[in-house]
């Protein structure tokens, strides 16, 4: 089962009534695909992920009140939103976020998962047969979620042998429970970021307020690779700011972003391997192309 719906299945069992907050549209650029979830407890943990940061926030305290009231909701975040940094997406696409309260016990079965949205039956769940509905705000194979690219790219650097430190000043969302491979979590703005020659800094926040500090901490350092998630249109914007606080061109051009490769990643895991596949080919002075078209030597040199 997905991290998302063990989580699910951990507080039901604990005798909570947990929110569950899905991704049933995207407009334009968004970064989480329709689909994408959060849970959030009665006590406030979050797991999971909607936005990669841009709205979780806001959306943990809208579940709040479902949790308490028990009425779902249909939530819409966009770039129209007049607190665009605070809770809004700074890439330029739109979403609608459906969030529900959950209790009981999870459906389960082959087929397909299927969620009114709206009128007196919003937020009721059946299980189909598979083939009855087409994919896209129905799930199958019951709930499917993923942890935030984060803890993906933790976990895949794990593996590595690598050690990975994640900073956040967000002290619900820099949790151990949503970021179990971390080797080290630290609550801080990240403009106190340190990094040596030996160190690759990701940022994977779609906020100024966070993205433009720690990306000038790090273009600043020794570090081998400086990476950033985001839109091209977010990507125009954050070198404007960057020029703004202070960083030259040159440093401009130590920043890849968007980051990674292109692997036609969707999920957060996806996406963590191609950031961290980008990694590696800058590390070892390669462009990361496909084996096949090499005519030299096929490893790098150590």
């Amino acid at each position: 089962m997905s991290g998302v719906r063990d989580e699910l299945a951990r507080l039901l069992a604990q005798g909570e009534r947990p929110a569950l907050a899905t991704v049933v549209a995207v407009r334009r650029s968004a970064p989480r695909p329709v689909g994408s979830k959060l849970v959030v407890s009665e006590g406030g943990e979050l797991y999971g992920s909607v936005s990669g940061g841009c709205v979780e926030s806001d959306v943990a305290v809208q579940a709040a009140e479902v949790i308490a009231g028990g009425e779902p909701r249909l939530l819409t975040y966009g770039i129209a939103d007049d607190e665009a940094w605070e809770i809004g997406l700074p890439c330029g696409g739109e979403i609608d976020v459906f969030v529900q309260r959950l209790e009981g016990e999870l459906p389960e079965g082959e087929g397909v998962l299927v969620t009114c949205l709206a009128g007196e039956r919003a937020g009721r769940q059946e299980l189909l047969p598979r083939g009855s509905a087409e994919p896209g705000v129905q799930e199958l194979d019951g709930v499917v979620g993923a942890t935030d690219t984060a803890e993906e790219l933790c976990r895949a650097a794990g593996s590595l042998g690598w050690r990975s430190v994640v900073i956040d000043p967000r002290s619900r969302l820099a949790t151990r429970g949503r970021l179990p491979s971390a080797v080290e979590i630290v609550v801080s703005w990240p403009d106190a970021l340190e990094a040596d020659e030996d160190s690759a800094v990701v940022v994977l926040t779609h906020e100024e307020r966070l993205d433009v500090p720690a990306l000038t901490a790090a273009l600043a350092s020794d570090a081998f690779y400086v990476g950033a998630i985001g839109s091209r249109k977010t990507q125009t914007k954050r070198r404007e700011r960057l020029l703004d606080a202070g960083a030259s061109e040159d440093a401009l051009e130590r920043l890849s972003g968007p980051a990674g490769l292109d692997l036609g990643a969707q999920s957060p895991a996806e996406t963590a391997v191609s950031i961290l596949a980008e990694i590696l080919a800058v590390r070892a002075g390669r462009d990361g192309g496909r084996l096949r078209e090499r005519s030299g030597p096929i490893h790098a040199v150590t």
